[in-house]
């Protein structure tokens, strides 16, 4: 065999074929000995001859051995696929005629009993040997795994490219011209949802680089095949919108929106309905009309939408959010800064005409050196027309000139404001295009404040620019924004210093008038040497009031001593006049908390906590708490929120020119060391609170990892610590890295695997796996590249990418196998179970989970014994074999008595699944009895999700029963705990509680 180089694309043994992908020229196979096709029409050839595969059910045979892609086919699956239930007496050996038949058909001279070399014996079945330049398949999923590669490396024109190459291989359906029964089996039609799955991957590609058009013809012809597919046709009404097929666009949800009420009795998404809104709003922004006309489908002639199309309705272009209210709160003694107010107000007020939220939206961004005020004076600005803007207030840090370079990425921002307006973090596309398009979506026809703080430049706050008039955007940095101005039409104003009455004022509202007119000399001096710049005035101030009985003559020859001469503020760059200022601070410091001030500026995160801060220190925690208190009061760190500090980036970047200065390199790598350490131990504790029965395997810390954990006395501790820490826990894994600590990078996201599923942050588990796949591979430790796949494969099938989910658990279930590791194995295989029934395999889903609890018996864990057999069960369940479901489930909880285990939330999910198989035999008393054992049991172990689940179901229970209102108060009860959580499922959930009892009959067996 051949291998080709990217650059030397294989060439395919036929011509004719042409397509509108991108791409398209490059997808030929090689003429190599034999090649073989399986996406359409079953196909072979040898020598670029095509060969005759024999009747319908040897070349069915054929299109299952491609289906493995070089994986072997068992022979009582293949007999399962090509008979169903009932097979003939002499399946086997048909088996076996087919496959010499094959084999002489593949190499023509091959004895009558030889085994050949294309199609083999192994593993108790048969596999062709087949590599991506010989099977189309193969091809397929090696150009999209380079797709994914370039679109992470931020490629994303190379990635349609790619994506176009993939899907210009398929010819039609896979598995063409075998009988129906066959290919409607799940090894075929899940490689048609494999295709379905990459053209809308190659979609958001395309979208993202502005190319909707290169995806555009695919898109219309596979949404024909998937009439009822919501996220596909949402890509699509973007993609019409994108390239001016705005009729098109609306059209298109129409169609949509009346097979969704006429064959499924549903309404549209909300993602559906923001894709309609954004297809509105171009359709307007060709067609210009004001917001009323516009809501009501009218342009300046008469209505505005497509022949063939509705007029939206309200329901359409409004959507209930939550109000946020995230403003910080107000500085107590602001001044100076009135004027600048004053013309803000007045901007604002053009804008809109008569003083409230007008037709464009109103950028304000406000730029100057570092400590002179933005944020104050945006903050400041925020409330006093917050009233204006009655849908509510957005606010983040950016972060965008922090010293490590962790500058919060856009994304990050953007699903902190998704979900600050109701979107659970389940609900949120993949990509910044994406979740950009949904922001701008649930924003529009809506008036509200967005308040960007510490930008980089424009093109780190252009995602979060809402796209809807009347609302108000301010925007601080320390950059000129020149780009946003020119093309957003920001307003740009430049705080400049406080002039000496200001800051006079300033002196007097924080002081008093007496204390500052007894000295105007001294108050001369410090306004002199401070330069106008309100951070340092502000230093100088809390120096003051620390200490009423101090001079301000005083406080004012302590400034001209120090470093011999404040004169060096005069005509100097910011940073040299804050760090004069700091150092007057930092050197009144006892010798403790300069260290542990120094020591700080390491920490990786936008805050820190009381245990961190301590094991940087290697301190003990109550003292470590007193040292915190001591540089709080100086105002050189800020106590954000109980037991969190946060530095401002000009004293952070002053403490880490001090730590580089004044501590060795051993010293710096040592505390970095500790604090590591720290996180690791408590990620450790957090990993057996939340999963005692060891679901998320991990092998031990290393015996020099070593320090204290942050106490966490339960399971609500651990989740209040990841909740708190979640910020900082994914800079920490970056840290690791740098430092040459990779192992204590893949260890610290594998432990954050239990917490990252309960939380549903399934994002941000994704990208800790991910750096930590590449931590564990760029130090070679195959350990931690295989805990690595596994935990990555757990974050994709909640995020629902289920192909890459099971390659990623397929991978980590090899490396497992080669490093002997049969617990690891038997977890991994047990969650290749669940994304097989989350694709419907279940029966596959069964055999992989029942190869788990043999690996679980041979290893003696009882507890994964009792886990597996309850996945059994519940599949069982789902295929309607409800009497096996109960004795597999009664065995689960006959092993769970025997383990440690016993009253937790994997014991509670067993009560739970014996429950529904309950229910649908017709024993609703006992399914009642055993739900509410589930709740009991998870509402103990603080597993809300799961909790809101069986609630549902017990609500379904007592629909069955007739019992309706104690129905409605269990649906209640779950749509409560769910709002949080997974809204699309409240909504559900919260529909049955209003549907009439009549509607209740489908839920009685």
């Amino acid at each position: 065999m051949t291998h080709t180089t990217e650059s030397q694309e294989p060439q395919e043994p036929h011509t004719g074929l042409t397509t509108d992908l991108p791409g398209a020229q490059e997808h030929q196979l090689p003429e190599e000995a034999a090649h073989f096709a399986v996406l359409g029409p079953v196909r072979a050839w040898q020598d670029g001859v095509e060969l005759h595969l024999g009747p319908p059910q040897q070349r069915a045979f054929v299109a299952l051995l491609l289906a493995n892609a070089g994986r072997p086919v068992t022979v009582t699956e293949a007999v399962d696929i090509l008979w169903g239930q009932d097979p003939p007496p002499s399946a086997v050996n048909v088996i076996r005629r087919y496959v010499g038949a094959l084999r002489r058909v593949l190499e023509p001279g091959l004895p009558r009993m030889a085994p050949g070399q294309w199609l083999l014996r192994e593993g108790g079945g048969y596999r062709l040997d087949v590599r991506v330049t010989t099977l189309d398949l193969l091809r397929f999923r090696d150009l999209c795994t380079r797709a994914r590669a370039a679109g992470r490396a931020d490629r994303p024109e190379r990635a349609v490219g790619l994506y176009g190459q993939a899907l210009a291989l398929w010819r039609g359906h896979a598995a063409l011209g075998i009988a129906a029964e066959s290919r409607s089996h799940p090894v075929f039609s899940g490689l048609d949802d494999e295709r379905l799955a990459v053209v809308k991957e190659a979609a958001d590609a395309a979208l993202r680089c502005g190319r909707a058009e290169q995806m555009l013809a695919q898109l219309r012809r596979t949404a024909d095949d998937h009439p009822l597919d919501e996220p596909l046709h949402i890509r699509l009404i973007q993609s019409l919108s994108l390239t001016g097929h705005q009729a098109e666009a609306l059209e298109t949800y129409q169609r949509m929106r009346v097979r969704l009420a006429e064959e499924l009795g549903v309404e549209p998404s909300s993602g559906l309905l923001a894709a309609h809104r954004e297809a509105l709003g171009a359709r307007f922004a060709a067609t210009p009309t004001t917001p009323l006309a516009a809501a009501a489908g009218e342009g300046p002639t008469g209505p505005s939408t497509a022949p063939g199309t509705a007029a939206p309705d309200a329901g359409d272009l409004l959507v209930p959010l939550p109000r946020p209210a995230q403003l910080p709160a107000a500085y107590e003694h602001f001044t100076g800064r009135e004027a600048e107010i004053d013309h803000m107000l007045r901007r604002l007020r053009a804008a809109s005409g008569d003083g409230g939220p007008g037709t464009t939206v109103v950028i304000n961004a406000i730029g100057g050196m570092a400590g002179v005020g933005k944020t104050t004076l945006a903050v400041q600005v925020a409330h006093r027309v917050a009233d204006r803007f009655p849908d509510g207030q957005l606010y983040v840090n950016l972060r965008g000139f922090d010293l490590h370079g962790s500058a919060m990425d856009p994304a990050e921002a953007l699903r902190g404001f998704l979900e600050a307006l109701g979107m659970s973090p389940r609900q949120m596309p993949d990509g910044l295009e994406a979740q950009a398009a949904l922001y701008r979506s649930l924003l529009a026809n809506r008036r509200v404040l967005v308040l960007l703080d510490n930008a980089r430049d424009a093109d780190h706050v252009r995602p979060l620019l809402p796209g809807a008039s009347g609302c108000l955007v301010l925007i601080t940095s320390r950059n000129q924004l020149t780009s946003l101005v020119a093309v957003s039409g920001a307003h740009p104003l430049t705080l400049t210093l406080l002039s000496p009455k200001n800051a006079r004022e300033s002196l007097v509202r924080r002081l008093g008038a007496d204390r500052v007119t007894a000295e105007p000399d001294a108050v001369d001096t410090i306004i002199s040497l401070c330069g106008g710049l309100p951070l340092a005035l502000a230093i100088i101030t809390a120096r003051a009031l620390m200490n009423p009985t101090f001079p301000l003559s005083g406080i004012a020859t302590e400034l001209v001593e120090a470093n011999g001469s404040l004169d060096a503020f005069d005509g100097l760059d910011a940073t040299t006049n804050v760090r004069t200022v700091f150092g007057w601070s930092y050197r009144t410091l006892t010798a403790e908390a300069a260290r542990l001030f120094r020591l700080l500026s390491l920490h990786p995160g936008p805050d820190i906590g009381t245990h961190a801060a301590a094991a940087l220190a290697d301190r003990p925690t109550g003292r470590a708490r007193s040292l915190l208190a001591e540089l709080t009061r100086m105002h050189l760190l800020t106590e954000e929120a109980p037991g969190r500090y946060r530095f401002h980036d000009l004293v952070r970047a002053y403490a880490n020119e001090l730590v580089r200065a004044e501590d060795s390199d051993d010293e710096r790598r040592t505390a970095i060391r500790r604090m590591l350490d720290h996180y690791l131990v408590t990620a450790r504790s957090s990993a057996s609170l939340l999963d005692p029965a060891g679901v998320f395997p991990s092998p031990p810390l290393p015996p020099e990892v070593s320090g204290a954990p942050a106490p966490l006395d339960g399971t609500e501790a651990a989740l209040v610590w990841f909740s708190t820490e979640r910020l900082v826990l994914l800079e920490v894994a970056r840290q690791a890295v740098d430092h040459g600590l990779g192992s204590h990078a893949w260890r610290l996201a594998r432990l954050l695997d239990p917490v990252h599923e309960r939380s549903g942050h399934w994002h941000d588990w994704a990208d800790l796996q991910r750096i930590a796949l590449s931590a564990a591979q760029q130090f070679a430790d195959p350990v931690g590249v295989a805990h690595a796949h596994s935990g990555l494969g757990r974050a994709y099938s909640l995020l629902r990418h289920y192909r890459e989910a099971e390659e990623h658990l397929r991978h980590a279930l090899s490396l497992f196998e080669t490093l002997g590791d049969d617990l690891s194995q038997a977890h991994t295989r047990r969650a290749l179970g669940w994304v097989m029934t989350r694709t419907e395999r279940n029966r596959e889903a069964i055999r992989q989970t029942r190869h788990a609890l043999d690996l679980y018996r041979i290893a003696g864990h009882l507890s994964g014994q009792a886990g597996a057999m309850n996945a059994i069960a519940w599949y069982e369940a789902v295929l309607g074999s409800y009497e096996k479901a109960v004795a597999n489930a009664v065995r689960s909880l006959s092993l769970y008595r025997r383990t440690s285990e016993r009253g937790g939330a994997a014991e509670a999910n067993t009560w739970d699944t014996l429950a529904y198989a309950h229910h649908h035999l017709g024993r609703f008393r006992r399914a009642r009895t055993c739900y509410l054992r589930a709740i009991a049991m998870l509402r103990r172990n603080g597993d809300r999700y799961n909790e809101a689940g069986s609630l549902d179901r017990l609500g379904d229970t007592y629909a069955a029963t007739g019992d309706h209102a104690a129905a409605r108060a269990m649906w209640a009860q779950a749509g409560d705990i769910l709002t949080e959580i997974d809204p699309s499922w409240a909504a559900e959930v919260r529909s049955k509680c209003q549907a009439s009892p009549n509607s209740f009959a489908h839920v009685r067996m």
